[in-house]
């Protein structure tokens, strides 16, 4: 289970992220820290979602931004990998967010395959469509998504720093993601 964890101060900011591109961004979005500093080129990743309601407040050349369905980046991993073998990104900052719409994509069913056939596609194959992906996308809980997709992501790129965070819509504001220790071991591990 994640913990979502309010970033109000400075001093708020876990300390593996001060002085590196993630605290710099949780400054720059949460505190609108001035955009003093000019870049030449990009000094961190952020996966985050497609979803419309949400923009970063961030310098121009600061950020790789690959937006996905719920920060989704196992079908962009080529893009992550370009990100840090070429760009020489070395953090990443994978965003979910509250109220995403790749939760529990199987409830949205009916709706999607309705959609597709409004805008012409045959029923069977707008079924088919969403059989065939939203397996793929669907991520189950955000907080758990983002924690899983940051484990994944620190494993295959061992020395890059990667941040869990997430994005609320009611405040337009950054959390940090902790897993909640105060639960049985064998339930935190999980």
């Amino acid at each position: 289970m994640a913990q979502i964890v309010p970033i109000n101060t400075k001093e708020d900011i876990f300390p593996q992220y001060l002085g590196t591109p993630i605290g710099d961004l949780i400054e720059y979005h949460n505190f609108h820290k001035t955009f003093d500093t000019k870049y030449d080129h990009a000094k961190l990743l952020v996966g985050m979602c497609m979803d419309n309601r949400k923009r970063l407040h961030i310098p121009e050349n600061f950020a790789y931004v690959i937006r996905t369905g719920a920060g989704n980046l196992r079908t962009s991993e080529f893009k992550v990998s370009y990100a840090v073998a070429v760009g020489g990104v070395r953090a990443i900052a994978l965003i979910g967010h509250n109220n995403c719409g790749m939760a529990n994509l199987k409830a949205k069913e009916e709706r999607f395959v309705k959609g597709l056939v409004d805008v012409g596609w045959d029923p069977k194959a707008a079924q088919d469509h969403f059989d065939h992906f939203a397996p793929m996308f669907e991520i189950g809980n955000e907080l758990d998504f983002v924690m899983t997709e940051a484990q994944r992501l620190r494993s295959r790129y061992p020395k890059v720093l990667v941040a869990p965070l997430m994005y609320q819509l009611e405040d337009n504001r950054l959390y940090l993601l902790r897993r909640d220790n105060t639960l049985p071991k064998a339930v935190a591990a999980m």
